[in-house]
């Protein structure tokens, strides 16, 4: 059965601030820390197998680690699906059978690329279109209460003109609301004015991406909720934290040949079985 916690908390007028988690242990982490939700990033999920974010991963990628990560986490999981695999409909009904509660697709042209990368192209808005309808349909009859929704890459796109790009993304962020999106999410805005200029043209649920290392600078949560904003993730920033400490652990392993300058760093056996719920 489906988790119907991300329409039921969005319809109660709260916002959702969700941490992007790559496996079962952060998104447990995660929701013990407090948060309502979980994103799964299409990028954390390819960078933990150790590829890059260029849609090697199908669906049966996300839906087996999706599946172990919405089981240990307890609370709602909002997916990426980067642009809806080989059958939008299709992938609904089988993350809805997952119980994932919501998922996001985009309106980028294959070979898709991070949204933040110079070199993606998108698909003609009606294309778009159809990918929204195909998904909304799949919603209706499999699960009402998932959230469908939509991303457009319009803004920083190779084959959009750059003066035009933020009015496209505006226009097809309202298309794609027309046609059945429950949310729409503009992918790589440059401002907070830009944000907030969308928040004014663009109705209904929106969702914001705070990642590093992209062309949006740094907003915070609070920020964006005072925008007006429903959802911000941040997709990558768990990984590439934990990224980041793995290389000084393992550089300082190599150079003193013991752990023990680092255990204090450590979460401890008991710390861990106490957040599996395992009692020795």
């Amino acid at each position: 059965m489906v988790n119907g916690g991300l329409r039921k908390t969005l319809e109660s007028g709260k916002r959702l601030v969700l941490p992007g988690a790559y496996n079962a242990f952060a998104a447990r982490q995660i929701a013990q820390a407090g948060f309502p939700a979980v994103y799964i990033s299409g990028a954390g999920l390819s960078n933990s197998f150790g590829v890059p974010d260029d849609g090697s991963l199908g669906i049966d990628d996300f839906l087996y680690l999706g599946g172990w990560i919405v089981k240990s986490a307890g609370v709602p999981v909002l997916c990426d699906a980067d642009t809806g695999f080989q059958n939008v409909g299709e992938t609904v009904k089988r993350y809805i059978e997952a119980g994932i509660s919501g998922l996001h697709i985009e309106d980028q042209a294959l070979p898709k690329r991070c949204g933040h990368l110079a070199g993606k192209e998108v698909v003609p808005a009606d294309e778009m279109a159809a990918r929204i309808r195909d998904a909304a349909s799949a919603r209706d009859r499999h699960g009402p209460e998932f959230l469908v929704v939509a991303r457009t890459d319009a803004r920083g796109a190779s084959n959009i003109a750059e003066g035009v790009q933020f009015e496209e993304a505006v226009a097809r962020g309202r298309l794609y609301r027309e046609v059945g999106a429950d949310a729409v999410f503009p992918e790589a805005l440059r401002s907070r004015e830009e944000f907030a200029r969308y928040r004014k043209e663009v109705p209904g649920y929106l969702l914001a991406n705070m990642t590093e290392f992209g062309r949006t600078p740094f907003i915070t949560a609070r920020e964006f909720v005072e925008m007006g904003y429903d959802m911000v993730i941040f997709p990558v920033s768990l990984f590439r934290y934990h990224a980041g400490q793995t290389r000084i652990f393992l550089s300082r392993l190599r150079e003193d040949g013991t752990q023990e300058g680092l255990v204090p760093g450590m979460m401890s056996r008991a710390e861990i079985n106490q957040l599996l719920d395992y009692k020795p």
